[in-house]
């Protein structure tokens, strides 16, 4: 297996449990973030907000972040990211634990560290295939959808503990020090090639939409990732509200609804990590369980919505991995990170709009006819995609 090939590798296996560190901390202060809200508001529409203005830099900063992760080492902007959100948690931390914390302080702190992670996500994805190698990509894709979603289903767990016997501040804390192993590992990896550029950045983007245009996989790839995040994934706003507005649940209960998103995106992940190379298929049955789980909550049995959201999150990442992968495999190195940052730009920018909207209709219908809307759409997506779809991809030169 690729993955365990990796685990194997000298220069790859710290990389990634360092990476597995740090995600854990970001799902620590994601679950942290949501609860800080609804505690100083109790509103689920400033909870969209919030989340809106962490996806909102997407738009502005994913196209000139893919043209710097062409351009330069993608090892040296990883450390410049990384230390800035590290910088930006350990602030928020601070701040909460003083008992200065308004709302105002994390709508800013959620806009400034959108941005960094909006020029973060298309370099470290170029990343990963520069220090992987192509040939071992989809095995690499695998293995980090593994550490991502155990992060995911163990950060919020440990989020609610660590809220209930220490306050918000101490989890945005962890995250600060979840960085450090990263920028250790990250400042021992040879910093890589520069690439050509002719100044020009908007130019160089431009090469990038062009190849999503132009590619029919590509283009038919990402017009789906953008409707499936747009109306599918937003669970960071979808979570806390449903179980703290509808289900009434304590911080450790919201906690284990979040843990079993990441629970069933863990299972997407070792799925795809025996199952070899990506197909549209599985594409459009993460779509399609992405409209189950929202259905589901739909109905009167609080019991049943750990399931459900168990689904969605299988949902989830089994679209988002069979779609990266699928992207990554279809273009050539040159433009990696600007194809990257398309996706991403696709992504991450349609998350602000769909983190309100979630919001807006959890305020003006109510959690369980809200989370019916937003299924019944997505649900018609899968439906119009079942329509044939070009050839897969073979890798270019």
């Amino acid at each position: 297996m690729l993955a365990l090939a990796l685990l194997k590798d000298p220069l790859y296996r710290p990389y990634w449990l360092a990476l597995f560190t740090s995600q854990m901390g970001t799902w620590m202060q994601s679950a942290a973030q949501g609860w800080l809200v609804l505690l100083l508001t109790g509103s689920a529409e400033r909870l969209g907000l919030v989340v809106a203005l962490q996806f909102l830099p997407s738009l502005l900063f994913s196209l000139p972040a893919g043209v710097l992760a062409d351009r330069y080492p993608k090892r040296n902007l990883l450390l410049l990211t990384q230390g800035g959100m590290m910088l930006l948690a350990l602030l928020m931390g601070l701040l909460i634990l003083t008992g200065w914390v308004r709302y105002g302080h994390v709508l800013l702190f959620a806009f400034l560290y959108g941005a960094l992670n909006a020029m973060d996500l298309p370099v470290r994805q170029s990343f990963t295939v520069e220090l992987a190698g192509r040939e071992r990509y989809p095995g690499a894709i695998a293995l980090n959808s593994f550490g991502f979603n155990t992060s995911r289903l163990l950060g919020p767990a440990l989020s609610g503990f660590l809220i209930a016997l220490f306050g918000v501040g101490v989890a945005y804390l962890a995250n600060a020090l979840s960085f450090l192993p990263l920028l250790l590992v990250l400042r021992r990896v040879p910093p890589g090639p520069r690439g050509e550029g002719d100044g020009r950045w908007w130019r160089e983007a431009q090469e990038g939409v062009r190849f999503v245009l132009e590619h029919p996989l590509v283009r038919r790839v990402v017009g789906l990732v953008l409707f499936a995040s747009l109306l599918g994934m937003n669970f960071q706003t979808l979570v806390p509200a449903y179980a703290r507005l509808v289900l009434g649940l304590s911080a450790t209960g919201y906690g284990f609804l979040v843990s079993s998103v990441g629970l069933g995106a863990l299972g997407a992940a070792l799925v795809m990590a025996f199952t070899g190379r990506p197909k549209p298929v599985r594409l459009l049955l993460g779509v399609f369980l992405l409209a189950l789980a929202h259905l589901g909550l739909f109905l009167p049995k609080p019991a049943l919505a750990p399931l459900f959201l168990a689904l969605g999150g299988f949902g989830m990442i089994s679209v988002l991995i069979n779609a990266n992968t699928l992207v990554q495999l279809s273009v050539p190195d040159r433009l990696r990170g600007r194809v990257m940052a398309v996706y991403s730009l696709v992504m991450l920018g349609t998350g602000p709009l769909g983190a309100y909207l979630t919001g807006l209709l959890f305020e003006a219908l109510g959690g369980r006819w809200a989370a019916l809307a937003l299924g019944g759409v997505v649900l018609l997506v899968g439906l119009y995609q079942l329509r044939p779809w070009p050839k897969g991809p073979s890798p270019p030169a």
